[in-house]
């Protein structure tokens, strides 16, 4: 039976996300990897739209001279990418459930370092949306002027946004983010490639117009020691280029068959591709002579009124020039891709958390699956966390990004230290020469993944922990102690729910109590289903709040045919709870072996403003009695006249209505 209240709420559902899939049609939500690719790989791809600028930042403090670094720390973040990327390859073969790195570190390093990893990565998913999400407020903001003085609202709209679409199911979401993401990978590749082929083929000398200016460093003499740090910061900083590449391992069961296979093409094609379009960027950006810094005022030489454009629109003025068309366009895909970004995330942090919630360690709420197939859960946790980070740093990048990658490369070291485990376990008993010689090529590829992703991480730690870095390691340590604590109330429940023997012995004697407030059909029709009971023991029950309501209704019990026994219950106070609670533990102390049931009449209504009006006393008194050993409570309903048109179902002629019972007058025929 549905209320106005629910068939209003499920009209709204059903506009947002359509109508619910069958369980039996969850093959059909699979992906194919040219849909695959845009789903997982949008973080990785986005990223180069800021981990460049991030580097040209910090390498700013020391001069425009030290821009001459950019390339080489571009280099060193390629290759940090490549073993990633071919690391990985390793895992989704050897792991294809889905688990990521959570399954491998729980496999082979045990719960603890899977809990490390898990708190690792969802820190760092609900970071991806909110580093993502305000990077493209940032650059919508250098155009939309509106946008600039309102990132946050901006922020958290563009968040909900997303979640509406994710919530639809993975497969419209794929179809959603496909042509946004291919957009800006042509784009990026037109604009790379027409800007390198003027400069080094045509011979062309654009410069681009922040080109002229100089820069006020923070510290134009760095040298040795602090040299290093500050290259060393930068590369940290570009680093952030790598995330999103873990949510292939955690989405390998979203993949069409042969599904290995396809999600590790698919892990190969996003780090080629992100791999150019980084050093593309840094290399195009470092030719034109773009000028980036924190605040304009350390620009020496620009216009007063002079609004500081992002990296990437930058060089897409200079290489478009005159060409205001492919300007708009790299600007306008950019901030889609951005946005669509944090749908890494929106596809990765749901299933780890099923995960999670599978092996007892999230509530078990994270492991359904929604009307839409999706774990709408999951995906709804996500976003209030990430609009929650946003709206405590304002959606400013530059403080978020302190906190970003920390979680990545956590997981990164973790994952390739259990994979090494993994190989060698099996070269154990392996004897096939030729699988033999696949696990140790393998084994060699995780070490040197391992061997980087940990020197990286020692980096991140080192030049960021001060800088923002606490908040997000403060932030894994609480999530992994919660997760304890839910996965010890489970094994504890768990415990007491099955080792526990039931010695099979039966209650004495049944006590049943009827509560009254009037003598009217609810009453009457509550006392004869107590009576179909056959309990040991029937009495009628009343709260005396009112002298002369309950002398009026004693009165009129007299007077009536009912031979139950009507018991008064004195409350000065005019509580109703409390005196029933008292007089239900004076029955179970004198009989400790009987069985109490309390019978309620209650009101089913057809409004909800009708459930306010009644059935509260009724709440109330049901959330006591439960917490009472031996006592049971049964409702006992009485449908007034408008619960008659709320009987229908929502949708009365829904595929199936005939057959459930549910056809409307003259369909038939």
């Amino acid at each position: 039976m549905l209320s106005p209240v629910s068939k209003l709420t499920t009209a709204a559902k059903r506009v947002l996300l359509g109508r619910p899939f069958r369980s039996d049609s969850l093959g059909h939500t699979l992906l194919p990897k040219r849909i695959a690719l845009p789903v997982f790989a949008s973080d990785a791809m986005s990223s180069v739209a800021y981990a460049p600028e991030e580097i040209f930042l910090v390498l700013s403090a020391a001069g425009i001279s030290a821009y001459l670094y950019a390339p080489w720390v571009g280099l060193a973040v390629a290759f940090v990418m490549a073993v990633v990327v071919a690391s990985y390859r390793q895992n989704v073969h050897a792991y294809p459930s889905g688990g990521g790195d959570y399954e491998v570190a729980t496999t082979n390093l045990g719960p603890n370092a899977g809990l490390t990893v898990g708190s690792a990565l969802l820190v760092d998913y609900v970071l991806t949306v909110a580093v993502s999400i305000s990077s493209a407020a940032s650059n919508i903001g250098s155009a939309i002027p509106f946008v600039a003085t309102h990132k946050v609202l901006f922020a958290v709209v563009a968040i909900a946004v997303l979640t509406a679409i994710n919530l639809r199911g993975v497969r419209e979401s794929g179809k959603a983010f496909a042509i946004p993401t291919y957009a800006f990978i042509v784009g990026m590749a037109a604009m790379l490639g027409w800007g390198l082929f003027r400069i080094y083929i045509l011979g062309d000398d654009i410069q681009a117009v922040s080109a002229g200016f100089g820069l006020n460093a923070e510290d134009e003499h760095l040298y040795g020691l602090a040299f290093a740090f500050l290259i060393a910061r930068a590369f940290s900083s570009g680093c952030a280029a790598l995330t999103g590449v873990e949510a292939i391992s955690n989405g390998v069961p979203a993949f069409r068959k042969p599904k290995s296979r396809n999600a590790a093409t698919t892990l190969l094609l996003l780090g080629a591709i992100a791999i150019v379009l980084l050093m593309g960027i840094i290399i195009l950006a470092q030719k034109i002579g773009v000028v980036y810094a924190h605040d304009t005022s350390n620009l020496v030489g620009a216009p007063a009124d002079y609004h500081q454009k992002t990296l990437i629109a930058q060089i897409a003025e200079t290489v478009f020039h005159g060409f205001p068309i492919g300007f708009f366009f790299i600007t306008i895909v950019t901030a889609l891709i951005l946005v669509l970004a944090a749908n890494t995330a929106f596809n990765g942090f749901p299933v780890l958390g099923s995960i999670l919630a599978q092996d007892r360690y999230l509530p078990r709420q994270l492991h359904t699956r929604g009307d839409r197939l999706a774990f709408s859960n999951g995906i709804l946790f996500l976003s209030g966390a990430a609009i929650a980070f946003v709206v405590m740093f304002g959606a400013e990048v530059t403080k978020l990004i302190q906190l970003y990658i920390v979680g990545v490369f956590v997981s990164f070291v973790l994952s390739q230290t259990g994979m090494l485990r993994h190989w060698t376990r099996l070269l154990r008993t392996e004897t096939d020469p030729a699988q033999r010689r696949k696990m140790m090529r393998s084994r060699v590829i995780n070490a040197i993944g391992l061997t980087a992703t940990g020197a990286v991480l020692v980096i991140v730690l080192i030049t960021k922990f001060f800088a923002g870095a606490w908040i997000a390691i403060i932030t894994m340590v609480a999530i992994f102690i919660v997760m304890k604590l839910i996965r010890k109330h489970y094994d504890s429940v768990s415990r007491e729910l099955d080792e526990s023997e039931w010695d099979g012995v039966l209650p004495s004697r049944t006590h049943s109590i009827v509560l009254v407030s009037k003598l009217h059909l609810p009453t009457r029709r509550a006392l004869a289903y107590a009576r179909a009971t056959r309990p040991d023991t029937l009495e009628a029950v009343t709260v005396n709040v009112d002298d002369a309501d309950t002398r009026r209704l004693v009165r009129e019990w007299e007077n009536s045919e009912i031979n139950v026994p009507l018991k008064v219950i004195e409350s000065p106070y005019r509580e109703i709870t409390k005196p029933v609670l008292d007089y239900v533990k004076r029955v179970r102390k004198d009989a400790p072996r009987d069985v109490v049931t309390v019978f309620i009449p209650e009101y089913v209504v057809g409004h909800w403003w009708e459930q306010v009006l009644h059935n509260q006393s009724a709440l109330r008194l049901k959330g006591r009695l439960l917490f009472e050993p031996g006592v049971m409570v049964t409702s006992v309903p009485w449908q007034l006249s408008s619960s008659a048109h709320a009987k229908q179902p929502a949708d009365v002629n829904a595929p199936g209505s005939v057959r459930r019972g549910f056809e409307q007058p003259g369909r038939r025929g």
